[in-house]
């Protein structure tokens, strides 16, 4: 399989359409059809835009978006990093069966955007490798299942 080399842009709004890109062309490579494929760009864009406002833009920060993507045999694996304050996004509240059928002008703000990713991929982990957060996320290929 093509090597996928790493990518490495400001932590910018600007910033998001090379990387979206990015995600792409990784799941074009890993033979990812347009529906995954659009989940897996969904997933990442979300995360890094909650970086880059909250992390970067809204602490005073400036830093970069580190990207890499692996391919083996049975998945693609993503992994985001990004050198803003600590920030597990699997600790935020998820949104309840509840909170989707309510009506939009009752819900609560945030955290849809973390759902939606988390739940469009088939594995999100977070881990924090000081200084820097790192944020994984798998698609496991068509072609192997769900077996990781």
């Amino acid at each position: 399989m093509p090597a996928i080399r790493p990518l490495s842009v400001p932590g910018e709004l600007d910033s998001l359409k090379a990387i979206r890109d990015y995600v792409m062309n990784a799941a074009a490579l890993a033979g990812l059809d347009r529906l995954l494929a659009n989940r897996l760009r969904l997933a990442v864009d979300e995360i890094v835009t909650n970086s880059i406002v909250h992390g970067y833009q809204e602490s005073g920060l400036e830093g970069d978006v580190s990207i890499e993507a692996s391919l083996d045999d049975n998945k693609l694996t993503i992994v985001v990093e990004d050198e803003g304050p600590y920030y597990d996004p699997m600790q935020h509240d998820m949104p309840t069966a509840d909170d989707l059928t309510a009506p939009l002008d009752t819900r609560e703000i945030g955290g849809l955007g973390i759902y939606l990713a988390v739940n469009s991929i088939d594995e999100f982990r977070f881990e924090r490798v000081e200084p820097r957060n790192r944020n994984i996320f798998v698609m496991y290929l068509p072609s192997a299942g769900a077996e990781g």
